[in-house]
């Protein structure tokens, strides 16, 4: 077995690329780093960085090698190919074939045409897209070759020949016939590129015209047909980023990870409108962006006047790698305001919105409770895996009717049948601290007592809300029950920092979109709910109790078997006297006096007070 900690003492800090192989020698992980040792470094000694999809590779590695680079940007290119050679199944892989639509015009052909390509080529002509899922290539054709008389056919323009049915209808000015000159057609065709770099003026006037021109003619079918492709163009001026010049093109890319799925949204504007998008899911260990745009524009050289991203380490490497593979200057930015930032948010979004979506119903499931049990098991590095969860939280009003709740998670998934409710019988006035203390020495001490299922089972891990000072006196509550072997961690609300029991000074920071801090984050919010119900409860209880004991002839028992038939006195305040008199020792007259005091009451301030919403207290 390799003692990783120590071969890290022999990495350089310079920049090139790592290699993770297993133990047959099969490299299962690609990377490049600015600093070899800095990036090594937080995988074999840095643990508490590492996401659950990171910590399962690592369990494969059986060592790793390194190739040392001249810049960030050779680290870029050889970690390219490496990929591509190896296809290692922990790195972002983008297939080859992976190519989308592109418009292609030549103008250096004497009467070019508009081709539909699934490759760029460095051959001189002009390329327009790429043209993804939101917008309907057939539509841009279909626009462009009924606003300007471009030819649509494939003929041999070298020798005269008849015109098609295309030329009778006014769609083409036919240079097939040699009728039309190559003037005349190059300024069509002009017109056809500024449609294409984001005017839509032109085709607009053509469209109106010939719709209003059918119309007066009666001709309403056709009209109709017009006013239908007038739609198809609206559908795609609606998509104009208003606050971009016409003239812009840029690519958006956001990456996105829960530490077990990761998903990459792409935009693309072209001609200052938004024109397509995609979402690419992954299951890798990768969460370096700057690999998968540059293996994007080895399959699809850049069309974009700009790259808009953020997360990458050097963008500058980035910006001259991308630029090399283009004859064009391309800018890598990461925008911090305006419309440039607002699109990259989108682009998160989407990216977002795709990684929770992926998969079927069972799997997300999966993926939130099992997955994130073993994620979080992962990231903290916890001796036992914590499928067992016990959560806690304190309620009370300024020390009053304290209460303490206790929820459990197995599985990641609410075990209700486990709930259960304390009184706080020892601390005295407000105490949170105190009280967290009284109530898990009591529910320690159950575990080799009580017979209830729930005390008797053991938790793999506790979970106490609050920060350091909650943590402190919640181990002081496991050394007196003599139950240290239990894992026990705090989360702080303000940061959701994380404290390990044993490590309570020094927080960890858990991914924000990590399903491991949404489940810790979804038990201690459920304890919360639990506690404030219970309080409340108690509370109104204990109100419904002093209301009672306040009209003369309610003595201790009838209160209580009052509250017992009716919950509390808001209830029987709605109930006839008939209702209250079914009661055992309450007569019809004792029933009508019950009730007139409690309208008084009610039409009493105090008494409305009593019963005021305690949520802003708790």
């Amino acid at each position: 077995m390799i003692d990783f900690k120590a071969k890290l003492k022999d990495v350089p800090n310079d920049p090139g690329v790592y290699l993770m192989m297993d133990e047959a020698g099969e490299i299962i992980y690609v990377g490049k780093a600015k600093n070899l040792k800095n990036r090594l470094r937080s995988y074999f000694v840095n643990l508490a960085t590492r996401t659950a999809k990171v910590a399962a590779m690592l369990e494969h590695v059986a060592d790793f090698r390194y190739i040392i680079c001249a810049s960030e940007v050779d680290a870029l290119l050889t970690e390219n190919n490496l990929i591509k050679k190896h296809c290692p199944r922990y790195n972002i892989l983008l297939k080859d074939d992976k190519a989308y639509p592109f418009l292609r015009i030549d103008m250096k052909e004497d009467f070019p045409r508009i081709e539909l390509v699934r490759k760029l080529k460095n051959d001189g002509a002009k390329y327009f897209g790429p043209y993804m899922q939101s917008v309907n290539i057939k539509d841009i054709f279909d626009l462009i070759h009924t606003a300007f008389k471009v030819r649509e056919c494939r003929r041999d323009l070298s020798k005269p020949s008849r015109p098609c049915l295309n030329a009778h209808l006014g769609r083409c000015l036919a240079p097939c016939t040699g009728n039309a000159s190559k003037e005349e057609y190059r300024a069509e065709m002009k017109k056809v590129i500024e449609f294409l770099k984001g005017n839509d003026r032109e085709v607009e006037r053509v469209l109106k015209e010939r719709m209003l021109a059918f119309a007066e003619e009666e001709n309403f079918e056709v009209a109709l047909a017009y006013k239908n492709k007038l739609k198809a163009l609206d559908k795609l001026v609606r998509k104009q980023v208003s606050a971009l010049p016409k003239d812009f093109d840029l690519d958006i890319f956001a990456f996105e990870s829960n530490g077990i799925v990761s998903a990459i949204g792409m935009l693309v504007v072209r001609g200052g409108k938004l024109v397509g998008g995609e979402n690419f899911v992954a299951d890798c260990a990768d969460d370096d962006i700057a690999s998968y745009i540059y293996q994007y524009y080895a399959n699809n050289p850049p069309l974009a006047d700009e790259v808009i991203t953020d997360g990458v380490e050097d963008m500058a490497s980035l910006e001259k790698a991308v630029c090399a593979l283009c004859s064009h200057t391309v800018r890598v930015i990461e925008p911090k305001q305006g419309v440039r930032k607002q699109l990259l948010e989108l682009a998160h979004s989407n990216a977002y919105d795709a990684m929770t979506k992926f998969g079927t119903q069972e799997e997300r499931k999966q993926l939130r409770t099992v997955g994130a049990v073993k994620q979080l098991g992962e990231i903290l590095g916890l001796r036992t895996l914590p499928n067992r969860i016990e959560a806690y939280d304190i309620s009370h009003i300024s020390g009053t009717d304290k209460v303490a709740s206790m929820v459990v998670f197995e599985g990641g998934e609410p075990k209700k049948g486990h709930y259960r409710k304390f009184k706080i019988k020892t601390v005295e006035g407000n105490n949170d601290f105190a009280c967290m203390r009284e109530v898990l020495v009591r529910r320690l001490n159950e575990l080799s007592t009580s017979e209830d299922e729930s005390f008797a089972s053991v938790p793999d891990l506790l979970l106490i809300d609050g920060g350091k000072g909650q943590l402190a006196y919640a181990k002081e509550a496991q050394a007196i029950a003599g139950r240290q072997d239990i894992e026990i961690l705090s989360l702080a609300k303000r940061e959701e920092e994380v404290f390990l029991g044993r490590q309570p000074t020094v927080p960890v920071i858990l991914p924000k979109d990590s399903v491991a801090l949404q489940l810790l984050q979804r038990v201690r919010d459920e304890a919360h709910r639990f506690a404030i119900t219970f309080h409340r409860n108690l509370r109104s209880k204990h109100m419904s109790e002093s209301v009672l004991r306040n009209i003369p002839g309610v003595g201790p028992k009838t209160c209580a078997k009052l509250l017992k038939t009716f919950g509390s006195a808001e209830q029987i305040k709605h109930r006839s006297a008939e209702e209250i008199a079914s009661v055992d020792g309450i007569s019809v007259k004792k029933a009508e006096e019950i009730l007139a005091a409690l309208a008084d009451g009610n039409r009493d301030e105090g008494f409305a007070d009593e019963f005021a919403d305690p949520d802003n207290k708790d």
